[in-house]
């Protein structure tokens, strides 16, 4: 499952969250109580202006710099083993080489606006990206667009996420004074036909998640899960489980506070059956706010916790999900963070002068303070990650042994070597 990263956000549906006009053509069209989706046809997807370099993915990953152009938006770039993939405009994409950055395949948006998110499904070999009212995926493989679906003038999409070839789409009513009306859509990733579309309760801006067969969302106070295929509600929880936000890795679903709560307490954190969604054991969390979450494949749920009042700096915590304990914390300034080959990766503590400016990687289970083997690894020092530059990460599929960092005030992306 790959979840929506939004810019500027942390944690939540608009996490890992993801903005008239869209892609016009001929294709089927679906009615709901919320209005319809329209999906051009593939023939007339592939139409749509692309420009291509040569030199594409040849080669392996290697280090280099380049800048981004204006029109590439700020935390939507991912990366599959082969390339690096950015939203562009409304709902465009560029695609880079691993071997120097240099741009292999641009789609060109289609419209004005703010981008909502990314997706990269490297299982489909596709992109998915939105802006206000449109959907839109590229194909990986050709560098072309594979379709786009447009919602209705009042409508726009809220969230999306990706999962075993589904596209799952969140949309809402455009203007905040009519009464509140949320529809989910899955749509299929190869070609962008709608499988389905429903009125749910839901939080608009709460992302679904989405494994094994089932899509899952939450009103906060109710989580639903629902078969894949046809959109049938199969479960929700018991009475008394608050979910602000929901968490999915792996095979795991857990219910936090919000990262967007002006609270000053959260609900604790909830581990759900993913088949009927009765509360599991969980490990107590510290109390403090939640920012941004991450669960690994064999259940150690990383998540990043701050003061309400100071959200400059906190702790990553690791909490066991299947032997429901703490493991361990490292405090720093950096909400960003990834996995790769058992361990998390994420930035020293800028506040701190003799340790500043390096990747660190920390193994899941043993923490910062083993030994050996386990022990941290620490990269050089490099300038963009100190200060207002700290950047983000966009981590390559497979078993990268680079790593790819946007920074946020001069807009690059950088390729280094895994620590």
């Amino acid at each position: 499952m790959r979840r929506v990263r939004v810019a500027h956000g942390v944690m939540g549906a608009v996490l890992f969250g993801l903005t008239a006009v869209g892609c016009s053509g001929s294709g089927g069209a679906r009615s709901a109580d919320t209005g319809h989706t329209t999906a051009s046809s593939p023939a007339s997807a592939s139409a749509s202006a692309v420009t291509q370099s040569s030199g594409g993915d040849q080669g392996s990953w290697r280090a280099w710099t380049k800048d981004l152009s204006g029109s590439e938006g700020v935390q939507v770039c991912g990366a599959t083993a082969h390339q690096v993939v950015c939203a562009t405009g409304a709902d465009g994409f560029v695609g880079r080489s691993r071997t120097d950055g240099a741009v292999s395949w641009t789609v060109p948006t289609t419209t004005s606006g703010k981008n909502l998110g990314l997706v990269v499904d490297k299982a489909d070999e596709r992109a998915v990206t939105s802006g206000g009212r449109t959907l839109r995926a590229a194909n990986l493989r050709t560098g072309k667009a594979a379709w786009s679906l447009r919602l209705p003038a009042d409508r726009v999409y809220t969230g999306f996420v990706a999962a075993d070839g589904i596209v799952y789409a969140l949309d809402a009513w455009s203007s905040f004074d009519r009464e509140a009306n949320v529809a989910l859509g899955a749509y299929r990733e190869s070609d962008g036909t709608t499988l389905w579309h429903r009125t749910v309760h839901a939080d608009r801006y709460e992302s679904p998640a989405a494994f094994g067969g089932r899509v899952y969302t939450t009103d906060s106070s109710k989580v639903t899960a629902r078969d894949a295929r046809t959109g049938d509600a199969l479960a929700t929880t018991t009475s008394g489980t608050k979910c602000p936000h929901l968490i999915s890795g792996g095979d795991y679903l857990v219910c936090s506070g919000s990262a967007y709560t002006t609270e000053d307490t959260f609900p604790p954190l909830q581990r759900l059956d993913p088949g009927d969604l009765r509360p599991l054991a969980t490990a107590k969390a510290s109390d403090q706010k939640p920012e941004r979450a991450l669960i690994s494949a064999d259940g150690v749920l990383m998540l990043f916790e701050v003061s309400p009042e100071d959200s400059s700096v906190g702790d990553w915590n690791a909490y066991d999900l299947n032997h429901p304990k703490k493991l361990w914390s490292y405090h720093t300034t950096s909400d960003e963070a990834g996995l790769v080959g058992g361990r998390f990766l994420t930035f020293t503590p800028r506040n701190d002068r003799a340790t500043r400016g390096h990747m660190i990687s920390i193994d899941l289970h043993a923490g910062p303070h083993a030994k050996g083997d386990a022990a941290p690894r620490v990269s050089p020092a490099y300038p963009e990650t100190v200060g207002s530059a700290y950047p983000a990460f966009v981590l390559p599929g497979g078993d990268p042994d680079h790593v790819v960092i946007e920074t946020m005030v001069h807009h690059i992306l950088r390729s280094l070597p895994l620590p």
